[in-house]
């Protein structure tokens, strides 16, 4: 699904105009960033919740050269589905 089809659908459950559906999606999308980036978890119940997860610096390889280099620290988004989610998929 892409965001028009997701900008479709919403203004199709709401009876918005597509351009009220995109802001409203566009504001969500840009709380969900901003609570991720202060390293709050999101909750969405029926859907699931999302996290920052971070992972330690270590070696790695680089394939070509077989040379180690070292990978810096970083963080990432951990999505875990809820069971509402998980029944629906199966």
């Amino acid at each position: 699904m892409s965001r028009q089809d997701l900008i479709d659908a919403v203004a199709t459950a709401t009876s918005l105009p597509k351009t009220q559906a995109d802001a409203a999606l566009k504001a969500v999308l840009a709380s969900l960033g901003d609570a991720l980036g202060e390293g709050r978890e999101v909750r969405l119940a029926g859907f699931g919740s999302f996290a920052v997860s971070e992972r330690a610096a270590r070696k790695g390889r680089n394939p070509a050269t077989g040379e180690e280099v070292e990978i810096a620290a970083s963080k990432s988004v951990k999505f875990k589905p809820a069971k509402d989610l998980k029944a629906r998929l199966g």
